[in-house]
């Protein structure tokens, strides 16, 4: 009786103690994005998207922001971008997409805030 007693509690602690070990949070924000991006009260339409760690996008204005492809990773409600496009020296290049920022992903409406204060306001498509 005690041998049933203990595997039944094996089994629950092991139950309760399991998590997902595929859910990946990169795939949390999976799809294709679009909206806007504001710096400084000056906006621009732009389009991302999510795909397993990768992303990829482009903006209705060049360069603002800018844009390209790369990796990205999260960690609780930070998002760190790599971008891994080579870029000119004609620009601002904070502009880039890449370090990290915050994010929150409500439903389908996806803001991205950067630490200099640019905000994207997305929506999955």
């Amino acid at each position: 009786m005690k041998a049933r007693i203990f595997i039944l509690f094996l089994l629950a602690t092991i139950s309760i103690s399991c998590t997902n070990d595929g859910d990946n949070p990169e795939t949390k924000i999976d799809g294709n994005y679009s909206g806007i991006f504001e710096r400084n009260g000056t906006t621009s339409n732009v389009e991302l998207t999510f795909t397993n760690g990768t992303f990829t996008g482009q903006t209705e204005v060049e360069k603002f922001p800018a844009i390209c492809k790369g990796t990205y990773s999260i960690s609780g409600n930070k998002i760190t971008f790599y971008n891994t496009c080579p870029w000119t020296a004609e620009f601002d290049w904070t502009l880039i997409l890449s370090g990290e920022w915050d994010f929150n992903l409500n439903n389908k409406t996806l803001i991205l805030k950067g630490p200099n204060g640019d905000k994207y306001t997305l929506t999955q498509q």
